[in-house]
C-alpha cells in the first residue's frame, strides 16, 4: 500500500531524540521489547501519526529489567497500573511500557515475539508487534473517548492476505463474537474489498453464531461490556446486578486492580 498523507501533528525534535535514545539504551542492554502503537500501525499501513506517547511492549517478567535500564540512565519511571502498564518520561515525551491490556486480556507472551516483524522506527531498526496481536488488543478498546476500530480496518486492509487467521481465532476465543463484529464491519467499510477476508474464517464464525442461536443463554448474569470499556458499563455491575467479566469470566483482574483502574477515570489517566 502507498504511504498515507494522514498525520496527527508533527513529532517534536526533542521528543524524537528522547525516543531514539531510549530505543538505543534498550538495544544496548539486550532488553527484549517490541514497538507498538502508532509507530507499529505506520509500519503496516503507511499511516503516519504522532501521538502523545511511544508504546513499547514487553513480557511481564522482563518489565523490571527494562525499567532498571532506564532508571540507571536517569529516566524517571513508574508502575502506573500494576496489571498492565508503566511509564518512563522526561519533559519532552513519554514512553508507555506495556505488558498486558487495560482489561487484562491481551497479555504479552512469547508469540508476540515469535511473530514480530522487523522495521525501521524513527530511523532505528526494531521489532514491531505482529498485526494479529494488534488487532486482538485493539478490538477491546471502545471507550467513549477512544475507539480503535478504524485502526483495525486499516490493518485488515493492509494485511488481510498475510494474517495468520488460525492464530487470530485462537487469540479471540472465547470472545469470537468481537472478531466477527469487526470482520463484518470491514465488509461495510470496504464493500469492494470484503472478499479479502478469508472465506473459511467468516464461515467458521457464522457457524458458531448459528449454533449459539440454538443453545440456551448462560444462567449467570455477566456483563462482558467491561472488557470493552472500563467506564461505560459501571452502572451494569454497580447498580443492575451484573457480574463483572473481568473477574468472573475472564478472571484476568483482581478486585483491587479494577478499583485502581476505575479511579484513574476521574484523574483522566489512560
Amino acid at each position: 500500500m502507498p504511504a498515507s498523507d494522514e498525520r496527527e501533528g508533527r513529532l517534536d525534535e526533542n521528543a524524537r531524540a528522547f525516543y531514539v535514545r531510549t530505543l538505543d539504551l534498550l538495544a544496548q542492554a539486550g532488553v527484549s521489547f517490541l514497538v507498538g502503537g502508532a509507530y507499529a500501525l505506520g509500519h503496516y499501513t503507511g499511516i503516519e501519526r504522532h501521538t502523545k506517547d511511544f508504546d513499547v511492549f514487553v513480557r511481564r517478567e522482563h518489565y523490571g529489567h527494562l525499567m532498571r535500564v532506564l532508571d540507571a540512565a536517569g529516566i524517571p519511571t513508574e508502575l502506573t497500573f500494576p496489571h498492565w502498564l508503566g511509564k518512563a518520561s522526561c519533559e519532552h515525551g513519554c514512553i508507555d511500557v506495556i505488558f498486558s491490556s487495560g482489561n487484562g486480556l491481551s497479555q504479552v507472551d512469547d508469540a508476540w515475539f515469535d511473530h514480530a516483524a522487523v522495521g525501521s522506527v524513527l530511523g532505528v531498526e526494531v521489532r514491531v508487534c505482529p498485526p494479529e496481536e494488534m488487532i486482538w488488543s485493539k478490538a477491546f478498546i471502545t471507550e467513549r473517548e477512544r475507539y480503535d476500530g478504524a485502526d483495525i480496518m486499516h490493518l485488515l486492509l493492509a494485511c488481510a492476505e498475510r494474517l495468520d487467521w488460525r492464530r487470530l481465532l485462537v487469540r479471540f476465543d472465547p470472545h469470537w463474537r468481537v472478531l466477527l463484529t469487526y470482520l463484518n464491519l470491514f465488509g461495510f467499510v470496504y464493500p469492494s474489498e470484503r472478499t479479502r477476508i478469508t472465506g473459511w474464517v467468516m464461515t467458521d464464525l457464522i457457524e458458531r453464531l448459528r449454533c449459539e442461536l440454538h443453545e440456551p443463554p448462560p444462567a449467570r448474569r455477566v456483563c462482558q461490556g467491561t472488557l470493552l470499556s472500563r467506564e461505560q458499563y459501571l452502572t451494569d455491575v454497580g447498580l443492575w446486578g451484573f457480574e463483572d467479566a473481568r473477574v468472573t469470566v475472564a478472571g484476568s483482574m483482581t478486585v483491587d486492580e479494577i478499583a485502581h483502574w476505575t479511579r484513574a477515570i476521574e484523574d483522566g489517566r489512560h
